[in-house]
């Protein structure tokens, strides 16, 4: 390393018993450092590491890349663990809470609910969140630009998408009238918080998608309206698809077809494309996914929790689409920890696909450049190699959780635990640091979402 200040790395991470780089070229680096400057990986190397302006010590444990959420609604942590729902499949639980969400939503709720979920994300090692925000009543903001200078105040990387809901019971979808909007109004709205937001550079902190919610709360022309939007403007389309066995009796009974032949049909089967959940395709609809290059984002705890089943990413990443992990929303999966989804996604596979079909590293991939894949950007997030962007992980790996662990810190890591992130890093810089958020906020931000949370949660 060059004496010249210049080229002297910001931060060093060091220490480290093993950095897996998830870089096929590079692999997994014993007793490594992770060197970074100007946001990016200036080096990875093993011995001794370079001076730097600050270090970081990995404590003898394990770096990887920081973890990626695919999908999630970071506003429903105001309605966390909600009773009522606690026990009721998909379509109940969004007609219990629909009129919950639409209304006390706001600039002021989203703020803080996306301020609070994206620490709960850091505090598991996630370093780029997406989120599905899918309500917009009239008069109370823009709730999108509120998320995201939450993000920016955090320190995270953020991908929003600007999700919409036409379709009100009375036009035969499920959301209550309150809550949806014109479909003109929103691919107009659309097009603005693009241009006032999505990032096309390299390493950009933010970017936009779009995301009309769903085939039960917009119109087929909506939809198609989108895809044709998102192609002009050079943007992502994410939106939930084939989420439980409702979602497609809807969709056989108002349309006559099954949810993946209409994603076909409005013109969404396209690598452009991610959706979440994809629990019930079937073995041809996986094999067209896949051969477009649709992404898809795991969730878990989410499909569990209301009972959708279990999505069958081991086809889904034979056949070839790029597969994620989402935390999904709270009052379902409650827990924002794309750690624990990637431990659950390797538990799954195991069950569905026998005991050698997800190993742990598969599971890593999945939570790292799979979802990189899913926000269109291999090769710049979720590896750990120069030139990438400087987002990673730490994991402390030791204490009687971790005690016998052998040379296999991979594996480890996902078999053990429960597990928080050691060092969370974010664009060369540190987001939590030794286990605890790094904002001087974080009391303040609790304290105003507990009192937010009383206004969607009537006694």
């Amino acid at each position: 390393m060059s004496a010249n200040s210049q080229l002297e790395p910001d931060l060093v991470v060091n220490n480290a018993r093993l950095v897996a780089t998830m870089d096929q070229g590079l692999g997994e680096v014993e007793n490594g450092w992770v060197s970074i400057r100007d946001g990016l990986v200036a080096a990875v190397g093993t011995g001794q590491a370079p001076a730097a302006a600050r270090t970081l010590s990995a404590e003898g444990g394990l770096v990887t890349p920081g973890l990626i959420n695919a999908h999630h609604h970071l506003f429903q942590n105001l309605t966390r663990a909600y009773p009522p729902m606690t026990n009721a499949p998909l379509f109940g639980w969004l007609e219990t809470l629909y009129p919950l969400w639409g209304a006390a939503l706001d600039e002021e709720a989203v703020h803080v609910s996306a301020w609070v979920g994206l620490a709960e994300l850091a505090l598991s090692g996630c370093t780029t969140s997406s989120d599905h925000l899918y309500l917009h009543p009239r008069g109370r903001g823009d709730l999108i630009t509120a998320e995201i200078e939450a993000a920016t105040d955090i320190g995270m990387r953020f991908h929003p998408t600007h999700g919409s809901m036409s379709l009100s019971k009375k036009d035969g979808g499920l959301p209550p009238d309150s809550v949806v909007r014109n479909e003109d109004e929103i691919l107009a709205e659309s097009e603005r918080l693009v241009g006032l937001h999505h990032n096309r550079d390299f390493g950009a902190m933010t970017r936009l998608a779009l995301a009309p919610c769903s085939p039960f709360t917009v119109s087929p022309q909506l939809m198609t309206a989108t895809a044709e939007l998102a192609e002009r403007l050079d943007v992502r389309l994410h939106t939930h698809l084939a989420e439980n066995a409702e979602d497609d009796e809807y969709s056989m009974a108002t349309f006559g077809k099954r949810c993946v032949d209409f994603f076909e049909d409005v013109g969404w089967m396209t690598d452009r494309s991610w959706v979440a959940h994809c629990v019930r395709p079937n073995p041809e609809e996986i094999a067209r996914l896949g051969k477009a290059g649709v992404g898809v984002a795991h969730c878990p705890s989410s499909n569990l929790i209301l009972s959708s089943g279990i999505a069958p990413v081991v086809d889904l990443r034979a056949a070839g689409s790029p597969v994620g992990l989402g935390v999904d929303g709270s009052s379902s999966a409650d827990s924002a920890s794309v750690w624990q989804e990637a431990r659950l996604a390797m538990l799954l596979g195991k069950l569905c696909n026998g005991a050698d079909a997800m190993s742990a590293r598969a599971a890593l991939e999945m939570a790292t450049i799979g979802g990189a894949a899913c926000l269109g950007r291999e090769g710049e997030l979720g590896v750990l190699r120069p030139g990438a962007v400087a987002d990673l992980a730490v994991w402390k790996m030791d204490g009687p959780a971790f005690a016998g662990v052998g040379p296999d810190m991979v594996e480890g890591l996902l078999r053990c635990g429960p597990v928080g992130a050691h060092h969370t890093i974010v664009n060369g810089t540190a987001v939590v640091e030794a286990g605890q958020i790094v904002s001087p906020r974080l009391d303040e931000m609790l304290k105003s979402h507990n009192v937010i949370s009383r206004r969607f949660q009537p006694v």
